[in-house]
C-alpha cells in the first residue's frame, strides 16, 4: 500500500481535516463550486494551516484519474494525506495488550469489495468495537472507495492485515477471545449466542460464506433468521446486525 492516499468526497474529507489533519498535506477544490459545504471544507483546512488550490473541471478530472479513483464520486473536493495506518499481527497484540474491556473484533474472512469494507468499518466505529481484520490475501484493503464509505471510520477503527487468518483466530483463542463464526447453515441462532464475553465476529463474503479452515477454526456458529425469501444478507448488513447484538448482550449485563 502506498504512504500515501487521496480521499474523496465531502464527508470524508471533512472528517480527515477534523480529525487527521496531521496526515493531511492538501486540500484539492474544483473550481467554479463555491456553496457551503464546500466552504466548510474549506475553512476546516485554513484552520488546521493545510494548503489547498482550486483547478478547472478538465485538470480536475485529469487528477481523479491519474490517482486512479475510478468513477469516484468526489463531489469536487479531494484531499491527499498520509495512508491510514494498517496494523500487522503484532500492532494487533499491542493493541489487545492495551484494551481495559472485553474485547470486540470484526474479522472479515475474504471481503473482496471494498465498498463492504468501508461500511463495515463504519458499523464497527458505531459500535465501538475494536478492530476490523482481514487477510492479506483475497481480500480489499483500505482504498480510496473503502475509505469514504467509511465516512471517517477509517480514521478511528484499527485496521489490521494479517498473513494467516486461521493462525490468527488461533492465538485470540489464546487470549481468551470467542471466535463467533456467521453461518447459514449453523443451527444457533444469534440470539442464544454469548457475545459478551470477549469476542470475535468472523463473517464472510455474501455468497460463499466462510472459508472451510476459518469456519473449522471458530469455536461456534451463528446464523441470522430470515424471515423473507432472499437467502443472505449482505456482509456489511449482517455485520451491523452482529455487533450491534454484542453490544445490547454487553448493555444488558
Amino acid at each position: 500500500m502506498s504512504d500515501v492516499q487521496w480521499v474523496y468526497g465531502l464527508h470524508a474529507c471533512q472528517s480527515a481535516l477534523q480529525n487527521q489533519a496531521d496526515r493531511v498535506r492538501e486540500l484539492v477544490l474544483l473550481k467554479g463550486r463555491q456553496d457551503k459545504r464546500i466552504q466548510a471544507v474549506l475553512d476546516e483546512a485554513r484552520a488546521a494551516g493545510i494548503k489547498f488550490r482550486w483547478l478547472e473541471r478538465d485538470a480536475f478530472e485529469r487528477l481523479v484519474h491519474q490517482q486512479q479513483l475510478g468513477d469516484a464520486r468526489h463531489q469536487g473536493v479531494l484531499v491527499q494525506m498520509l495512508a491510514a495506518p494498517v496494523l500487522d499481527e503484532g500492532g494487533l497484540e499491542q493493541l489487545l495488550d492495551g484494551l481495559n474491556k472485553p474485547a470486540l473484533l470484526l474479522v472479515l474472512d475474504g471481503v473482496t469489495d471494498p465498498h463492504n469494507i468501508g461500511a463495515c468499518l463504519r458499523s464497527a466505529d458505531a459500535a465501538g468495537a475494536d478492530a476490523v481484520i482481514v487477510p492479506k490475501d483475497k481480500s480489499a484493503s483500505l482504498t480510496p472507495t473503502a475509505v469514504k464509505i467509511a465516512s471517517g471510520a477509517a480514521d478511528t477503527v484499527p485496521f489490521v492485515v494479517v498473513t494467516n487468518l486461521a493462525r490468527t483466530l488461533e492465538q485470540l483463542k489464546k487470549r481468551g477471545i470467542w471466535i463467533q463464526g456467521a453461518a447459514g447453515e449453523a443451527t444457533a441462532s444469534i440470539y442464544q449466542s454469548d457475545f459478551a464475553a470477549p469476542t470475535a465476529l468472523v463473517l464472510g463474503a455474501e455468497g460463499t460464506g466462510l472459508r472451510r479452515l476459518t469456519r473449522d477454526t471458530c469455536d461456534g456458529l451463528f446464523m441470522i433468521p430470515m424471515a423473507g425469501q432472499v437467502s443472505s444478507l449482505n456482509v456489511s448488513v449482517a455485520a451491523g446486525i452482529s455487533l450491534f447484538e454484542a453490544v445490547r448482550q454487553r448493555l444488558a449485563r
